[in-house]
Order: structure tokens, then C-alpha cells, then sequence
């Protein structure tokens, strides 16, 4: 009889929790990456360095990965051609940094 009971329970405990990670995510602007292109990028979504790109025009953003910044950078101008700007967790790379990302590609 308990184990009947405490099914529903759970079912509510799992619904919960699966619906507060799209409002976290929504809540953060679910973008780990921002970066903008020197011209439009040439698919509007594509995979590189493992995570997903999702870009419009010049305007690129991306889900945390797994590299350093320099590298998901160099990763994203290899796919998508040169990159003007480039920010991490709201860090923007140095020049140095960023001419390194698209000496990379």
C-alpha cells in the first residue's frame, strides 16, 4: 500500500524538476558563448569544438564547452570564417587573444 502511494509523489518530483532547468537556462540567456563574425555566417546552425552554434547574420551563441575560450573561439572561426568579437561567461577575449583564434583557423 506505501509504494502505491508514494508513486504519485514521485511523478510530481520529476515533473518539477525537469520543468526548473529550461527556466534556469531561460533565465541565464542560455548562451555561454557570444561572438560576432566579420560577415554572415554560412549555416545558421552547426556544430564545433562539441557544442552546438546557433547563428543569425553575424550574431553567434553557443552553450558552454568543454575547451578554453581560445580554442571554442578558434573552433567557431574555422566553421564559420573570421570573428570580430568574441565573450565567455561575459569575459570579451583581448585582441592578442582573438587574433590568435582566427590565426587558428
Amino acid at each position: 500500500m506505501f509504494k502505491l502511494s508514494a508513486l504519485p509523489l514521485l511523478g510530481v518530483a520529476v515533473a518539477g524538476g525537469s520543468l526548473a532547468l529550461p527556466a534556469i537556462a531561460n533565465a541565464a540567456g542560455g548562451a555561454y558563448y557570444r561572438a560576432e563574425l566579420s560577415s554572415p555566417a554560412p549555416k545558421g546552425k552547426f556544430v564545433a569544438r562539441g557544442i552546438v552554434w546557433s547563428c543569425e547574420g553575424t550574431q553567434c551563441v553557443g552553450a558552454r564547452g568543454t575547451s578554453r575560450p581560445l580554442m571554442m573561439c578558434a573552433g567557431l572561426a574555422k566553421e564559420a570564417g573570421e570573428v570580430k568579437g568574441f565573450i565567455a561567461d561575459g569575459k570579451a577575449l583581448e585582441a592578442e587573444d582573438l587574433a590568435r583564434c582566427n590565426g587558428a583557423a
